[in-house]
């Protein structure tokens, strides 16, 4: 009865046990904080100045992976090997489509600032 019904490549599971322990690992801090908005990793809550943001799954990932490291830019790709797990059939347009999601539901869009050609960064407030 234990069988896998889709066919996976060896270096599309390698790239999904990967996404799941970075997004497991233990050395991380649970709770991030950058200004007035606080990521709670083991809720999966974010919010902004007291009250919630209500993020879907990708999208709290997607700003979990850049809370994770302020001021480092991440690139389209590096972001859908470590949201997605492998490299998403749609492009890394969904990239663009999710920060801006992001941007809007927590009303900082300075926050995350985009590094035209590359990817973006999390902006810690001064």
């Amino acid at each position: 009865d234990d069988y896998v019904t889709k066919p996976f490549s060896p270096r599309e599971l390698v790239a999904r046990v990967r996404a799941i322990l970075r997004r497991s690992e233990p050395d991380t801090p649970a709770v991030l904080e950058v200004g007035d908005v606080v990521l709670d990793r083991r809720r999966r809550v974010v919010t902004v100045a007291g009250r919630v943001a209500e993020l879907r799954t990708l999208e709290f990932d997607l700003f979990a992976a850049l809370a994770l490291e302020p001021g480092r830019v991440l690139t389209r790709d590096e972001l859908l090997r470590s949201v997605w797990g492998t490299t998403f059939p749609g492009g890394t347009r969904t990239i663009d489509v999710h920060v801006s999601q992001v941007r809007k539901k927590l009303r900082r869009p300075d926050l995350i600032a985009t590094v035209r050609g590359t990817g973006y960064r999390l902006v810690p407030p001064r």
